[in-house]
């Protein structure tokens, strides 16, 4: 007897479904052929028959057992088995700049400080006791080169102490800091770095002010070009704020010229300066989306047009629901990335379930701490109740509004965030702000798997193939 395997699903305008499964699978069927398979009477034989089983909709009951079976749930859920592999450590509060949307600060926060070299070596010590193979240190701030010696310290430790250990180090910085011997350093020990780029300096600038007279893109840019002098080419991450808005096309012509080969359109986060100004920079979901189906479709055309350029948050859903493979992208697992994936060390030793639990500590709310380096080790952190409360809040799979979404085996909840805007780390608004925004991109990448042309789907499925 062949099994109906559970599925998710939604009505599309013309009446047709979209049907998903725990798999990363999806197909779309009339109205006859999801009335056949939802009474299990698909009939035998036809193509949609054979989609069914090749998809994982229908099982023959020896398949329960299969191996290809389990590959399937390993391919969508194997972060959950490898330890915590990205570590954070913020080297300093204070910044050089005042970011209009700055999540790692707000009004209320003016004690400043830096990471000693003793509190850098207790988190390296905890990071390396991570079971994972491959881990991750990533240098954030503030503006990390404010505590450069501490980070070279901390880097040459971590070698020194690594084992057979693989670390990929990342510094993530404005630049304007960055001096020649800076970089010497940086690049002799392969630390990818990584800098915010706005857009056109008329966008970023207004992003991203400086405390002083410097101009923020200008003092980049000066950045950028020690990197390149020697050969490095630093990638970039963009935030969107309602300046952004109207600008799709100047800011993916300045990642294209700048040499990059993607970009990553990020929505606001509502914590620190973005909350508190909100009304100023925010939006609602429905402009970020005109803002994202605008900017996807000047980014297909440019790969039409010959030139390979990846949008990233396309991607992390792309490579899920074709391949049947999650990326461990932190925002869009289930459980979350908190704790499991990453941790985030600040400065004075605390450690929190991820970076944007440190910024909620920040405004003065450590509800999301669950140790400190000199009190704990790996095993106890984990342990933590914190930890356990953080992983039950973001299962998706269990969650009311979640549990039943199309939707559900591509995206993700940040029970933080929902503390941060609701007192409560549980969702309390269905269709809240970041439940529209994911559905919508989802609803404009469907359309396009759906209804675009031949040539804008190979588009999307060439960005699964390969990082850029």
């Amino acid at each position: 007897m062949t099994l109906l395997n559970h599925f998710n699903f939604k009505q599309l305008d013309d009446g047709d479904f979209l049907i998903t499964n725990d798999f990363g699978a999806y197909a779309f069927a009339s109205k006859d052929e999801f009335a056949a398979l939802a009474n299990n009477r698909v009939e035998k034989g036809t193509d949609f028959d054979k989609e069914m089983h090749d998809k994982g909709f229908l099982l023959e009951p020896m398949e329960l057992y299969d191996q290809e079976v389990a590959d399937r749930l390993r391919g969508m859920k194997g972060y959950l088995l490898e330890g915590t592999g990205l570590h954070i450590f913020v080297m300093t509060n204070a910044c050089n700049l005042r970011c209009i949307y700055c999540q790692a600060q707000d009004h209320s926060a003016v004690e400043k400080g830096k990471m000693t070299i003793e509190t850098g070596r207790k988190a390296v010590d905890i990071a390396l006791q991570s079971p994972h193979r491959q881990l991750t240190f990533e240098f954030q701030g503030g503006e990390p080169l404010l505590n450069f010696d501490v980070i070279c310290q901390m880097i040459e430790y971590a070698e020194a102490m690594r084992g057979d250990k693989q670390i990929c180090y990342t510094l993530v910085s404005n630049l304007s800091l960055l001096t020649e011997s800076m970089a010497d350093f940086l690049l002799s020990h392969k630390v990818n770095i990584c800098t915010s780029l706005d857009g056109p300096e008329t966008v970023h600038t207004r992003n991203r002010v400086s405390l002083g007279e410097t101009n923020s893109y200008k003092a980049m840019m000066r950045g950028r070009e020690i990197l390149r002098r020697r050969g490095f080419n630093p990638s970039a991450i963009q935030t969107t704020t309602r300046n952004s808005l109207g600008h799709a096309r100047e800011i993916i012509e300045e990642y294209v010229s700048e040499g990059q080969n993607g970009i990553f359109i990020r929505p606001l986060t509502p914590l620190g300066f973005a909350k508190s100004d909100w009304e100023a920079i925010g939006y609602t979901p429905e402009e970020f989306l005109q803002f994202y189906r605008e900017a996807l479709g000047i980014i297909i055309n440019l790969n039409l047009q010959g030139t390979r350029f990846v949008e990233q948050h396309a991607r992390f859903f792309l490579r899920k629901l074709h391949t049947g493979i999650a990326d461990n992208y932190m925002e869009l697992r289930s459980p979350c990335g908190a704790a499991f994936g990453q941790l985030a060390y600040y400065y004075d030793g605390n450690v929190y379930t991820c970076d944007e639990a440190r910024m909620v500590a920040e405004a003065g709310n450590s509800a999301f701490r669950l140790g400190n380096v000199f009190d704990d080790d790996y095993k106890t952190l984990l342990s933590s109740r914190v930890c356990k409360a953080t992983a039950a809040a973001s299962v998706l799979e269990s969650l009311p509004g979640c549990c039943d979404c199309v939707y559900q085996p591509y995206c993700g909840v940040c029970p933080v965030i929902q503390y941060a805007l609701h007192g409560s780390i549980f969702p309390q608004e269905p269709n809240g702000y970041r439940c529209r925004i994911y559905k919508g991109m989802l609803d404009i990448l469907f359309d396009i798997l759906r209804n675009g042309s031949e040539a804008e789907r190979h588009v999307l499925f060439s960005w699964t193939e390969a990082l850029p």
